[in-house]
Parts: structure tokens; C-alpha cells; sequence
């Protein structure tokens, strides 16, 4: 298993960072809030976990061991692949994975692209005994402090992950009030911005403006 990779950023994409290892170019699959901290050409340390399939080999990078740990963990469930988990990641961080787990909070799965209600009901009663309890701290307090630390609005991802891709700040906002219309529509139908396919729209309407 590689368990880490770390060198500077060689190439950033909208769903996977390039980090040169020892000369080698490592394509490593991340979630937005991942991929809006690192800069190109910067020093980077990203936690992996290798999906070995019969006909590829996938590597997915994270912020931290925990949120790996999560990720591995939510593929114990039945129906979770590496994309759904990482999904998931990408929606919530592990520990309001974790309160919503632990307080049978459907809404926040289904919040997830992919999870309808049915869906969630199975999570929620498969994942109930997996992930423990918040890191943070314990009882509601620990629940308020890991909401207040959850995902970044939207509009803060997808700034962050343009920038990260190279993008003048102004460009970037250009961009996030271009898919604006797109996020306001998905939040009133789902109760949530997918900010992968939001990123995608914001790319293009970057590359038709140049």
C-alpha cells in the first residue's frame, strides 16, 4: 500500500493533483477542498489509499490519515466504491460524516450526489457502529464544533480550487457568479452546490471568455 505520497505539485486538474515522487509523475484523485490548498509548484504531503481493480490502478490523495481512514471505511458498506466515498468526503469532512452517522441525520447523506433516501436509510444503518465518534470532542458540543469546521461554502470551494488550478482571483469570481444560477438551482432541489460538476462549468466558461 502507499500510504503517502510527497513532493511539490507538478500539475493540478479538476478532480486530480499531479506529485512528482522521486522524478515520477504521481496522478493522485482528491475532492475540491483537497485540491484548493495546493499551488503548483509547491511542496505537498497528501495521504493516499491504492483502489486495485482488474484493469486500473487508482490512487486517492486526502488532506490528512483521518479522512483517508474514513474513506476506506465507508467502502465497508455495501454499494460504496471509492467514487461515492470520495463523494461523500467531498460533501462533508469526517467528523460531520461522523455526527451524521451517529444522530441518523438522512438529510446530510442524501446531500450527497449519488445517495437518494432509500440509499441513505441503508448507510446509515450499515456505517452506525464504523466510523465512531467525532474527533473533536464529545457530545453536542463536539457535534457544534465539528459543524463549524465542516466544508467551506460553495462559493469558497470552487474559488479556492480555480485559484489553485492557476486562475487570477478575479477570474475566479467571474466564474463562480457565472455557475451561480446552476448551484442556487441544485441547493433548492437537493439541499446541496455539487461543487466537482460546479468546477467543471466554471472551467468552461472560463475557456470560452479566452
Amino acid at each position: 500500500m502507499i500510504a503517502f505520497v510527497s513532493g511539490p505539485v507538478a500539475a493540478l486538474a479538476p478532480s486530480t493533483a499531479v506529485i512528482e515522487v522521486g522524478g515520477v509523475g504521481m496522478a493522485v484523485q482528491c475532492t475540491p477542498n483537497t485540491l484548493s490548498a495546493l499551488r503548483i509548484g509547491q511542496e505537498a504531503r497528501l495521504a493516499t489509499s491504492l483502489v486495485v481493480r482488474e484493469d486500473s490502478l487508482t490512487l486517492y490523495g486526502f488532506a490528512d490519515d483521518d479522512e483517508r481512514q474514513v474513506f476506506e471505511l465507508l467502502q465497508t458498506a455495501s454499494g460504496v466504491g471509492p467514487r461515492l466515498a470520495q463523494a461523500m468526503l467531498g460533501v462533508h469532512s469526517p467528523d460531520a460524516l461522523r455526527i451524521a452517522v451517529s444522530t441518523g441525520d438522512e438529510k446530510a447523506l442524501t446531500a450527497v450526489p449519488g445517495i437518494g433516501k432509500k440509499g441513505a436509510q441503508k448507510l446509515l444503518l450499515e456505517l452506525k457502529d464504523k466510523l465512531g465518534a467525532p474527533l473533536g470532542s464529545s457530545g453536542m458540543v463536539g457535534a457544534q464544533r465539528a459543524a463549524a469546521s465542516g466544508p467551506a461554502p460553495w462559493t469558497e470551494q470552487l474559488s479556492a480550487a480555480l485559484i489553485g488550478l492557476g486562475y487570477a482571483s478575479r477570474e475566479a469570481e467571474e466564474a463562480v457568479s457565472a455557475v451561480t444560477p446552476q448551484a442556487e438551482a441544485a441547493l433548492a432541489e437537493t439541499g446541496s452546490a455539487p461543487v466537482p460538476q460546479l468546477l467543471r462549468a466554471a472551467l468552461q466558461t472560463l475557456n470560452r471568455a479566452r
